[in-house]
Order: C-alpha cells, then sequence, then structure tokens
C-alpha cells in the first residue's frame, strides 16, 4: 500500500454480499499501514482504494468503518487544528461540531451506532471529507485557509 495523489473521486458503497475483497483482511493490512505511516487515521481513498472506507485508532482498540455516514451532529462546534498524511505538514485551524452520531459497518459486516465526542468526532469528520471528496482544509476560515496554504507552500519548495 502507499499514499496517492488527492483525488475528487467520490468513493463507493462496499458490497459486503458481493465484496470487491476479503473486508477483515483488507482491515489487517490498512490499520497496519496507517500506523507505518503514523497517521491517527486513513481513508481508503488516499491509498487508491475506492470504497467507503476508513481506519482510526481507537481506544482499547482500532477500528474500521465500512459505508459510514453522519446521522446527527451536535449544536456546539469546537475549533481545533488538523493535518493529514495527504498534505504532510499542512496544519489548519478548522471549526467542527464537537459531537456527532454515526453508522457504519464492521470488517465482519455487523452494523454499529455509536456516537463520538472529541477527537474521535473530528476524526471521524476529517475521513468523511476524503470519501466525500472534499479536501479538509476547505472547512477553514478564509483566513486561516490562507495562511496555512502559504506556510505549506513555503515548505514544498
Amino acid at each position: 500500500m502507499q499514499l496517492v495523489p488527492f483525488k475528487k473521486d467520490i468513493s463507493q458503497k462496499f458490497d459486503f454480499k458481493n465484496p470487491p475483497f476479503d473486508p477483515i483482511e483488507f482491515a489487517q493490512e490498512f490499520v497496519k499501514f496507517m500506523y507505518d505511516s503514523n497517521g491517527l487515521s486513513l481513508a481508503a481513498i488516499q491509498i487508491g482504494v475506492p470504497y467507503k472506507i476508513f481506519a482510526m485508532r481507537g481506544s482499547p482498540q482500532n477500528f474500521v468503518c465500512f459505508n459510514p455516514r453522519i446521522v446527527n451532529i451536535g449544536e456546539e462546534h469546537i475549533m481545533l487544528e488538523e493535518s493529514s498524511l495527504t498534505y504532510p505538514g499542512l496544519i489548519v485551524k478548522i471549526k467542527r461540531p464537537k459531537n456527532i452520531k454515526v453508522r457504519f459497518q464492521t470488517p465482519n459486516g455487523e452494523t454499529l451506532t455509536q456516537t463520538y465526542h472529541g477527537i474521535t468526532s473530528r476524526t471521524f469528520q476529517h475521513n468523511m471529507d476524503f470519501l466525500n471528496g472534499i479536501n479538509f482544509y476547505v472547512h477553514a476560515n478564509p483566513i486561516h485557509r490562507s495562511q496555512a496554504l502559504k506556510k505549506y507552500n513555503r515548505t514544498l519548495k
């Protein structure tokens, strides 16, 4: 596995009735790659796999979400810095809902509904952006985005 440049391709739903690959084996390799890349999370589209799948570090265990969706968002928002393995060194302040309720399938096809808070909520939302073809930094206000992109572009030279 390797990271691929960001594409605006919208990922497609993973079909557990006719899987394109073994989801359990993929999840194991995917989590290993996420750790090897020193990532907090990783969307499948970031490695060129066009399915609605992402992995997140968790405690007491990591988890891989297939066909995730946000079913409810909280009213309270919080501003924090975000970064991405796709854009190493790009750090942007982004305001996101503090709490979300989500639904996804596990690698064995079981459907779970969870409520996430704090960094888990933020990370889930960040990965949903990737799956929907949205660069995470578009959520930043124009001033924060401009400052972060200028700094990032200077580091690329």
